[in-house]
């Protein structure tokens, strides 16, 4: 009970599409009541619409959709909201409840400040007006994970309004154009977290734990589709989802769900679903025709919430007993959106790259460990951080450091079948699976720095530092200059000696010759490949081409 979560709720957009036929879902026997294991803390990203479908065919009416969602996140913080006890996961259920959890009468909700900065700062981070003063609202229903019979949250007044979120859609027809789409962020607000439900089947019995509901997010989807330019549909809202993927898919089933019962002669009722991700489709849940009314007063026991921003700060005010607006706005970290206009411009990097640089654990920080140690220009570290590197982390399930995946790992990565979890919008890096279950990566910053360097010297070729680079990969602990000295993977110097070779190459291959000379300007490349075979790939291509044009000229 009480612990603290932020809740972020968006605003609609639409989205025209054509009608295309959907699969059908067999319905099992929905279950009732509430669903087990989802938060209610809270955040609000504004609706998405989803992609164009397909074209319509000729005499086909197009559909909209708007879809919102509402985002439940988790503040990280040592106590809950309102009260002092612990905030600690997997912990015994019902050992860390204080009186004000357990709802005992003549107990009272106390702030907790680490709460109010870290939804003021989400509010920054979402370019949101932060409110100087906002209020708290009793929000009653009956659960029996919600002892007190309300909810504290912020209805009216919320912390943190009309907010935005810019994000990146890859395009184009190998997905490497990124289009930069903004959504809108209607309200931030705090919100009480209620208890656990554990329902035991066998036994027909729920148990509740009211250390708080586990896990970091969670999200509710509200869709609805109509024809342009027409009202808006009736909404259905698809509860508790808690990985990206179950979130699109549910989304793209429930829109073409609608469609199809509209097409039909049907009707959408305005009902709460959820997601079945083994079978892939939304199941109802209950309806909401009779809209529970949940009589939402002011919450007598809190005042109203005042910040301050450097003009308003009161003179002489103690900092601990306060909290500036101003000065949270000073901690913020590099957003992701300053980061990736940083490398765009700071590099000469591909925008699409930057995504991918910020979206991978620790890639960002490795690339700039590389930088400062090679003397290689930016974009062939980036080609070799994004093409090589990661390419070899992905292959074999590894994170780029220890560190990754570890402070993130919560029960929603397990649950989720291994899906990739929600993380908060604020993170730099997003959490993909293969950082979540690989070990480190074995080559490190100052090991590809130094791989680079000899590659920019000339000392070894392009073949060669990949061949170096597989070495280092079989974490033997050798040093990049050890492998090349072993394996004697330096460039040929001897130019004589590689011009005789380049002879002899045109004389054993006559045939290639005469097609060089009737203009065939491929023919080249054979003969090239053929020199750099017998000197195991030690000859420089360039120097190659240059001493076979020179002859063929001569």
């Amino acid at each position: 009970m009480a612990a603290p979560m932020l809740r972020w709720v968006g605003r609609g957009r639409l989205w025209t599409f054509a009608r295309v036929d959907g699969g059908s879902c067999h319905r099992r026997e929905a279950p009732t009541g509430s669903t087990s294991n989802w938060i209610r803390g809270q955040s609000s990203v504004a609706q998405q619409p989803l992609y164009t479908t397909q074209k319509p065919r000729k005499g086909e009416h197009k559909w909209a959709a708007v879809v919102g969602l509402e985002i439940h996140a988790q503040i990280s913080s040592n106590s809950k909201l309102f009260s002092g006890s612990q905030v600690r996961f997997s912990a015994p259920p019902n050992s860390l409840v204080s009186f004000f959890d357990a709802s005992l009468p003549g107990t009272l909700p106390v702030l907790n400040r680490r709460c109010v900065e870290a939804a003021v700062m989400t509010g920054l981070a979402l370019n949101c007006h932060i409110n100087k003063k906002s209020l708290f609202d009793r929000k009653h229903y009956f659960y029996a994970d919600l002892p007190a019979g309300y909810q504290i949250t912020q209805q009216r007044l919320p912390i943190a309004v009309n907010g935005s979120l810019t994000y990146g859609v890859c395009a184009g027809k190998k997905q490497s154009q990124v289009i930069p789409k903004t959504v809108r962020i209607k309200q931030i607000q705090l919100e009480q977290d209620s208890g656990k439900s554990l329902h035991d089947d066998l036994r027909s019995q729920t148990l509740i734990d009211l250390n708080r509901a586990e896990g970091q997010l969670r999200v509710d989807a509200n869709i609805s589709v109509h024809h342009p330019g027409e009202p808006l549909g009736v909404r259905t809202e698809v509860k508790n989802l808690n990985s990206i993927r179950f979130l699109a898919k549910a989304i793209d089933y429930e829109i073409q769900r609608q469609i199809n019962e509209l097409e039909n002669g049907g009707e959408i009722l305005n009902e709460t679903r959820s997601f079945h991700y083994q079978l892939g489709c939304t199941m109802s849940m209950r309806d909401k025709e009779g809209k529970q009314d949940y009589r939402f007063m002011p919450e007598p026991n809190l005042p109203p919430l005042v910040l301050y921003d450097a003009t308003s700060l009161p003179a002489g005010a103690d900092p601990q007993q306060v909290i500036n607006i101003d000065q949270i706005r000073e901690t913020l970290p590099e957003l992701p959106s300053v980061t990736r206009e940083r490398l765009v411009q700071q590099y000469g990097m591909l925008l699409e790259h930057s995504f991918t640089l910020l979206n991978e654990v620790g890639l960002l920080e490795f690339f700039q460990n590389v930088i400062k140690e090679t003397r290689a220009e930016p974009k062939k570290v980036t080609s070799w951080v994004l093409n090589t590197f990661l390419g070899y982390l992905k292959q074999q399930n590894l994170a780029v450091s220890e560190r990754c995946g570890s402070d993130v790992y919560t029960e929603e990565s397990k649950c989720s079948d291994s899906e990739q979890p929600f993380m908060d919008a604020l993170t730099v890096c997003d959490v993909n699976v293969f950082s979540l279950l690989g070990a480190a990566s074995p080559v490190t910053p100052s090991a590809l720095a130094e791989l680079l360097d000899l590659l920019d010297s000339r000392t070894i070729s392009s073949a060669a530092a990949k061949e170096v680079f597989e070495e280092l990969w079989k974490r033997e602990g050798k040093t990049p200059g050890q492998i090349v000295s072993e394996k004697q993977l330096e460039l040929m110097e001897d130019r004589g000696a590689l011009e005789q070779l380049c002879h002899s190459m045109m004389e054993a291959h006559p045939q290639v010759v005469m097609d060089l000379k009737k203009g065939n300007p491929r023919a080249i490349n054979k003969l090239i490949g053929l020199v750099r075979k017998a000197t195991q790939s030690r000859a420089d291509p360039a120097m190659i081409k240059e001493i076979l044009e020179k002859k063929l000229s001569s």
